[in-house]
């Protein structure tokens, strides 16, 4: 894994120490976890090992920032001000490539795409999209009903994991009452609807 410098001037144990300073001991933990399912499943489907791995370390990068940073990136990175009207749960993944770009130096936009739509999915994803949304879903330190049969799914068709994940939480989001945003929609029709 020394290769790393294709996608980031930070070898693995520097970008780790940086990724660990942004967050709480826990976020963390989940961080290390998601980056072995990424990697187990990026290896499954033959995507970059690499790119896998830096992608999940990546993805929760920003989520313990303040709200008032992601509100000053949005106004001053030309982001669309509709997203002012949502919040952390959408802003550390799509504003939060923006902050990674900037202070980790990492330009691949495969993995900044990545770390996007983690959250939300979109209808359109790339491989590494879908390792980084399954595998953030069902990392070993995840416990919530469902998700051994996510484990069990992601091993075989990701695609399906794609759609069971993306059911499951448009059902828990309707469930709470909560705005969904529409890239979930999106998401929801394109891969789980029956057409």
């Amino acid at each position: 894994m020394n290769n790393s410098e294709i996608y980031t001037e930070l070898d693995r144990e520097l970008l780790i120490q940086k990724v660990q300073m942004q967050m709480s001991e826990k976020r963390f933990r989940h961080v290390l976890g998601v980056e072995e399912a990424a990697i187990a499943l990026a290896g499954k489907y033959g995507a970059s090992i690499e790119k896998a791995s830096i992608a999940a370390l990546v993805h929760d990068y920003a989520k313990e920032r303040p709200d008032e940073e992601f509100q000053q990136t949005i106004r001053k990175e030309g982001f669309d001000l509709e997203l002012l009207h949502w919040g952390n749960e959408i802003w550390h993944g799509l504003v939060g490539a923006n902050l990674v770009q900037r202070e980790l130096g990492i330009d691949d936009e495969e993995i900044l795409q990545a770390m996007r739509v983690h959250t939300t999915g979109a209808a359109e994803m790339s491989l590494l999209d879908k390792i980084i949304y399954v595998a953030d879903y069902i990392e070993p330190g995840r416990n919530f009903p469902g998700v051994e049969q996510a484990r069990e799914l992601a091993i075989v068709d990701l695609d399906a994991a794609v759609a069971y994940e993306t059911k499951h939480t448009l059902a828990y989001l309707v469930e709470k009452e909560v705005p969904i945003y529409p890239k979930t929609l999106e998401t929801y029709n394109k891969w789980v609807a029956k057409k």
